[in-house]
């Protein structure tokens, strides 16, 4: 049965690599000699293949009988399943805007905070999801992108129901499981600070600062 998958490592002048099976598990090593005589594979490449065992190495896997560049329909459906996945994630991950709307009335409500913190949140948002959308026509375009850090920083400084929305229907930075990382610890911080900020002993504090009178 063929297997397919991506080049993900390749040492050209050993003549050896490792392809990445789009259906998940080990990678499996790959030798130049079980592609066509001529063709020099690339990282990248998106190869079907037949597994093997190989009893030089403990039985393990490797391709044979390599087909390159059949790429074209399956890489599409493998794109299309990552973005299937990123979508579902961030599907979910939007329940998290409309309980902090909640926690936020019950804030006003218990400790009479100004309105005008939801405010500053609907505008951070704002601007997050602007330098989101600015970041995914760099990429299109092939221009400087926004630094990953300054897209934490946003989300951190009260940016991130914004983000949310950016990664859900700009379908951008909605997958990579690193970045989604930081991303929820920046929220958990910024929602934590936020609490501190409404209680009586933030409040007393930050009444204390230059921004004190315009928060109430």
């Amino acid at each position: 049965m063929a297997s397919e998958g991506k080049l993900s490592r390749w040492d050209d002048e050993r003549g050896f690599g490792f392809i990445t099976p789009t259906e998940g598990g080990k990678d499996v090593f790959v030798h130049i000699k079980a592609f066509p005589t001529g063709q020099r594979p690339q990282v990248g490449d998106w190869l079907r293949y037949q597994v093997t065992d190989d009893s030089r190495f403990d039985g393990r896997q490797r391709a044979a009988r390599i087909e390159r560049h059949w790429s074209a329909k399956s890489a599409k459906l493998a794109k299309r399943s990552r973005k299937r996945k990123g979508t579902e994630w961030g599907g979910a991950s939007l329940l998290a805007i409309p309980l902090f709307i909640a926690l936020l009335g019950a804030l006003v409500f218990f400790w009479k905070i100004p309105k005008l913190w939801g405010g500053l949140y609907v505008a951070a948002s704002l601007c997050c999801f602007l330098v989101y959308l600015w970041d995914k026509q760099a990429a299109r375009a092939e221009r400087r992108r926004v630094p990953e850090s300054t897209l934490h920083v946003w989300s951190l400084l009260g940016g991130w129901p914004g983000a949310l929305l950016a990664q859900q229907y700009l379908r951008h930075k909605s997958v990579k499981a690193s970045f989604r990382a930081v991303f929820w610890l920046t929220v958990a911080a910024n929602v934590a600070g936020f609490v501190w900020l409404a209680s009586p002993d933030g409040r007393a504090w930050l009444q204390a600062t230059p921004i004190g009178t315009i928060l109430g």
